[in-house]
């Protein structure tokens, strides 16, 4: 197995596994609604969660450190890097960010939130809770590392573009342009509206991720010989 096809492989694990853990979450914690419920709700919920929803959320930490190496594979590869080096490098540096800073995030369910659940019926524990929240989910997971993954995805999507591949690379830009826009939910909770259709726009986003991943790693093992060893002559 060549470089480019373990690359896609690797790829097209990201997109089915991220939704594992995801659907996990939604079954066991009503994830993404529980987010925006009371702190005592979400605190009391996570309590009665105990050990396999903490797992959950360690596994979901997992797969948003698991785009670091994707980001670095699809994108520093010898032909990229000869044809657009700045894009290569820009959606490289983007996506290894937006793993980082997204499982920074969601790190705060499987090392600080438990300690707030065990105590979830006291006031300081949910005014704790909010904040964390508002800090750790809605700037740091839900903006910044979403706005770092469409400039991943966008950036990929553009390099795509340039090669021909231009129905992975519309789906690649449908999945940033989902995502980024689910950002403004952060922006209309801090000015206190409810945002609920940008976080429809974020789950929709990130499904269309996950179909872009896929492709685009399906697309990496069918390629033939000379484009997987970086040869392939410009188009």
């Amino acid at each position: 197995m060549n470089a480019k096809t373990l690359s896609g492989a690797v790829a097209m694990t990201l997109g089915v596994g991220f939704n594992i853990p995801y659907a996990v979450l939604a079954a066991l914690y009503d994830y993404p609604q529980i987010l925006r419920r009371p702190a005592s709700e979400a605190l009391q919920r996570f309590a009665d969660g105990g050990a396999p929803l903490i797992l959950a959320w360690y596994a979901f930490m997992i797969t948003a450190l698991a785009l670091i190496p994707v980001a670095v594979a699809l994108c520093i590869t010898p032909m990229r890097l000869q044809r657009s080096p700045a894009l290569a490098l820009g959606a490289a540096l983007a996506g290894a960010l937006a793993g980082i800073v997204q499982a920074i995030g969601l790190a705060r369910w499987v090392f600080v939130v438990p300690a707030l659940a065990r105590d979830a019926g006291s006031s300081a524990a949910q005014a704790s809770f909010d904040v964390l929240n508002a800090y750790g989910g809605v700037a740091i997971g839900e903006n910044l590392g979403q706005l770092l993954t469409a400039g991943f995805a966008a950036q990929v999507a553009l390099m795509q573009r340039r090669e021909g591949a231009r129905r992975q690379a519309l789906a690649g830009f449908l999945a940033a342009a989902a995502i980024a826009s689910g950002t403004g939910e952060g922006i209309a909770l801090a000015l206190g509206g409810e945002g609920q259709m940008f976080s429809l726009a974020t789950i929709a986003g990130f499904l269309a991720l996950s179909v872009w991943l896929v492709a685009t790693g399906t697309a990496m093992i069918g390629a033939p010989r000379q484009q997987r060893t970086g040869l392939a002559p410009a188009a």
